[in-house]
């Protein structure tokens, strides 16, 4: 069940309910220059939440209207390729679509991340 661009009807914890508050808190730079631009439906009207949980998950873009989680990788995904495929084929299996942006192309290609993320919806 969904409303308010929230997904509800999922058992959240305590622990991860706070964890997504402190990664709201504590954004990298790159998750923050996205979300100047995602923010109070800036980006063609969508409404974007930040460090939404899904399914155990917390993503850090997530729009309910369009189905999609965007998430901005650093260089520790390279490290967790295979942890990464496996949460997004879960994701995927909800319906959602998952675009992951580089933290390099938000700082060299800011209008052209936007423009992906429009072409993706």
């Amino acid at each position: 069940m969904e409303r308010k661009n929230i997904i509800v009807g999922q058992k959240i914890t305590s622990e991860k309910y706070e964890r997504s508050k402190q990664l709201r808190r504590e954004m990298t730079p790159e998750e923050k220059i996205l979300w100047e631009q995602l923010r109070r439906n800036n980006l063609n009207g969508l409404h974007f939440c930040r460090q939404q949980i899904i399914d155990g998950f917390i993503v850090d873009f997530y729009c309910n209207q369009a189905q999609l989680v965007i998430e901005v990788d650093g260089e520790i995904h390279d490290l967790q390729v295979e942890s990464d495929q496996e949460r997004d084929a879960i994701l995927a299996a909800r319906g959602l679509k998952i675009l992951r942006i580089k933290n390099q192309e938000i700082r060299q290609n800011l209008q052209g991340v936007l423009q992906q993320i429009i072409g993706f919806l």
